[in-house]
């Protein structure tokens, strides 16, 4: 038997990835994986590149998300293609704040992570990717039309999927793949103000995958937001305290 632990979006709150964290040592898996957007919006990005800098020193396996491209080198339009209108000051605010907080060596490391990592165990093959293999952006959402699902889930060997990007913690089960989003640790949007992470569990030719919530001090984090006073910093300091996207 193997398992591995999924974490992802943890958008620059620390003490989400923490708990999280404090989590995953107690339950031990084999592996980490971790999904990318790791910086954006949260109150401390260097904390948060630091502690994930240790889980990589680890093993863990780590891949970018699209709003780290945002931070690292301002590529908006690769960062967020569907807004077409352009990016709202707010986003660009937090990027720019986040990207001067990080420091030259902690931005060389984000620029260097790779879209994708696999991991394989035995015949079992399991990707680590932000959205949908392939993509950065293109998410597995809740409404997504059945077809669409498919075409994306098709587009990698791997058996396991392992991705954050929509914020919602979910386990699809297709029977040929087992798509599994670990939703966000620190900003999730599902109505429960916890930290959410996954477990994958390979036994055999078997496959199950399981969300986890980690409890942390959602209102410090807030107020952390709320004191920092950027524009977007009340919503962001209200999707916090309440796990809702507030906007």
């Amino acid at each position: 038997m193997a398992r591995i632990a999924i974490l992802s979006d943890v958008h620059g709150n620390l003490l989400a990835l923490e708990a999280v964290r404090a989590a995953i040592r107690k339950d031990r898996p084999d592996a980490v994986m971790v999904c990318g957007d790791l910086v954006l919006n949260g109150p401390d990005p260097a904390g948060v590149v630091d502690a994930i800098r240790e889980l990589e020193a680890d093993g863990a396996l780590v891949v970018a998300g699209n709003t780290d491209i945002a931070v690292a080198d301002f590529d908006y339009a690769a960062a967020f293609p569907s807004m077409m209108d352009g990016v709202p000051e707010s986003i660009r605010s937090a990027a720019e704040w986040a990207h001067a907080e990080l420091g030259d060596a902690r931005l060389d490391w984000l620029r260097r992570l790779p879209a994708e990592r696999r991991l394989r165990f035995g015949e079992l093959l399991a990707l680590a990717t932000h959205a949908s293999p392939g993509s950065q952006t293109e998410g597995f959402d809740g409404a997504l039309d059945p077809n669409v699902m498919i075409e994306r889930a098709s587009r990698t060997d791997a058996r396991v999927i392992c991705c954050g990007h929509t914020h919602l913690p979910e386990v699809r089960d297709l029977g040929w793949k087992l798509i599994v989003n670990a939703g966000s640790a620190g900003y999730v949007f599902d109505g429960d103000p916890t930290a959410s992470w996954a477990i994958v569990t390979i036994e055999g030719e078997g496959v199950e995958g399981e969300i986890r919530r980690a409890e942390f001090d959602s209102l410090a984090v807030s107020n952390a937001l709320s004191a920092r006073g950027l524009p977007g910093d009340v919503y962001r300091a209200a999707t916090v305290r309440n796990g809702k996207l507030v906007r």
